[in-house]
Order: C-alpha cells, then sequence, then structure tokens
C-alpha cells in the first residue's frame, strides 16, 4: 500500500495560511536543468517564486506539481514545477513557513516518525493496562 506525500498537503496548508493572514507566500524551488525555469533569476542553486494572487495566475498547487502563470521581466510564462523539487513554502513579511529536506531524507524522517508513533502508541497502551490493573483505592469519608 503506497501513501501520498504529506508535502503537498503541507505546502497547500501554508499558502492558506498566507493567504488568509494577508501574507505573500514565497515558494522556495531547487533549480534542476531539466526545470523548464527563467534560469537568470536562479541564485545559489535554487529560485523563488512569489506565488501570491497577485503575482501567480492560474495556480494549481497538485500532489504532483505547482503549475502557474507569472510575469519575468515582463514576459507572461507558465511554469509547471514538480512538488519534489520544493525546497520550502514562506510568508515574506514575517518569515515564517516550512523547510523540506530532500526526498530521500523524507522518506528517512517518516521511517523515524513512524516508529516514534509506535512507540508512543505502545507506551501508551502499557499506561493504560498497568492503571487497569491497579485496584481502586476508595475511602468513605464521613
Amino acid at each position: 500500500m503506497s501513501t501520498n506525500s504529506t508535502k503537498p498537503y503541507l505546502i497547500r496548508s501554508i499558502y492558506d495560511w498566507c493567504i488568509d493572514s494577508g501574507f505573500t507566500p514565497y515558494v522556495s524551488v531547487k533549480a534542476d536543468p531539466d526545470l523548464d525555469i527563467p534560469i537568470e533569476h536562479v541564485r545559489n542553486g535554487e529560485i523563488v517564486f512569489n506565488i501570491s494572487v497577485k503575482a501567480a495566475h492560474e495556480l494549481i498547487i497538485s500532489n504532483d506539481f505547482i503549475s502557474f502563470t507569472a510575469r519575468f521581466d515582463g514576459v507572461s510564462r507558465k511554469l509547471k514545477i514538480p512538488v519534489a523539487a520544493v525546497k520550502g513554502i514562506f510568508a515574506k513579511e514575517v518569515n515564517q513557513g516550512i523547510a523540506f529536506s530532500s526526498e530521500n531524507k523524507e522518506k528517512e524522517n517518516q521511517v523515524i516518525t513512524d516508529n516514534e508513533q509506535q512507540s508512543s502508541t505502545i507506551q501508551n497502551s502499557l499506561t493504560y493496562q498497568t492503571k487497569k490493573t491497579l485496584k481502586p483505592n476508595l475511602r468513605v469519608i464521613k
């Protein structure tokens, strides 16, 4: 059974939070030679896009891609960015958001999180069983 990555859901939730809070959502993308992006705006191996309602038209954040139309140096371009290339999303005004690790790290982190959840569930079960086996200690107070 394969599960969907949480990444697109987190991107959408931070985007919604930015819009609801009146902030400008920016998305940081790892510049890959295979991506059709404006290379002249790439800095240190990444490019940052303003994906606010005013800047990014026809924005779609699907589980696989972020697509939108934006203007770069006065020229309109339609972009399709794989979610896997997204390094983070943040609100420009308060510099708050979420940064993502690489895909391999994300899978490792998911395994660690799953193990932590299992451990927590086992601990909670043991605590419940311990409490359940204790006999009640009631006293009548007059």
